[in-house]
């Protein structure tokens, strides 16, 4: 009996110690490394007009209700840290698709050269999903949510006089949004992020489908294990408030379901490749 074995064509790398893997795993994690550095140095220099950037939807909201828009800074080296945290975030937008090349050098000369080909679409859908996520975020989740949440000011409201005089003029106490600068950077780039890898989902079990790890049929069944992962991620990344949790509960379990549905298409092809090569065989009842 005799087996068969991939010829060079097909597998580009060849098996390798461990040592060597970890070597080339340690390369690649110096280069995301200093990709990122690099990309924090960057966006250091343009703090103040990505600052301007991150603060136009309050200031959008705040300008439909007739207010000023103004952050407050609570304590005083908190400018320096709005600026690190500002750099690390626009250096980690940045530097998000060197990332993920540095993870396709590190796995890709184990693949075969039809895996690569199969796998190299996933790797351009990532960052632009990312882009994707986040640009919902900004654009139309986090105007709705400050919306929401100004909607608690009120005031403050002077009374008419009931008494003609006698007791004077009573008013009511204001409730006047005067937000921190780290408070709402925190809010905003958490938001932003958390959509941004939300919006990984179809991607990763698209890829996860491809490579005949999970089918539709399973990720159909186990719907209620994923509400409740789900609801937990919503949790953890999200403000403790329920509003916001259900928006990112919602926006994910919307992409759990469209990934159901891009892993039946990907099965769908497959078996219709495999019948068209006479390789397709029904599984017996």
């Amino acid at each position: 009996m005799t087996s068969q074995t991939p010829t060079d064509d097909e597998l580009d790398g060849s098996s390798a110690p461990l040592i060597e893997h970890l070597k080339e795993l340690r390369t690649r994690i110096i280069w995301s490394v200093l990709a990122l550095v690099v990309a924090m140095i960057l966006a250091y220099t343009v703090w103040n007009p990505i600052y301007n950037f991150l603060t136009r939807p309050i200031c959008a909201a705040l300008q439909d209700r007739g207010q000023e828009c103004g952050l407050i800074l609570l304590k005083l080296q908190e400018g320096f840290s709005v600026a690190i945290r500002i750099a690390f975030f626009g250096g980690f937008v940045m530097s998000f698709p060197i990332i993920g090349y540095q993870l396709w050098r590190f796995i890709a000369p184990g693949l075969y050269r039809n895996e690569k080909r199969a796998f190299l679409p996933f790797l351009v859908a990532s960052p632009a999903m990312f882009v994707l996520g986040a640009a919902f975020a900004y654009y139309i989740i986090l105007p709705m949510v400050f919306a929401f949440f100004l909607g608690f000011q009120q005031g403050p409201l002077a009374l008419p006089d009931q008494s003609a005089g006698a007791e004077g003029s009573s008013a009511l106490a204001g409730i006047v949004f005067q937000g921190s600068v780290s408070e709402y950077l925190n809010l905003t780039t958490r938001f932003i992020l958390a959509f941004g890898m939300s919006f990984q989902l179809p991607v990763a079990l698209a890829l996860l489908g491809r490579a005949g790890l999970v089918s539709a049929e399973s990720l159909a069944s186990t719907r209620r294990y994923a509400v409740v992962i789900i609801l937990t991620l919503a949790a953890c990344l999200t403000p403790p408030d329920v509003g916001s949790q259900l928006v990112l509960f919602s926006v994910i379990y919307g992409l759990y379901e469209l990934s159901i549905q891009i892993v039946r298409q990907i099965e769908r092809r497959r078996e219709a490749k495999l019948r068209a090569e006479g390789l397709w065989f029904e599984d017996d009842e």
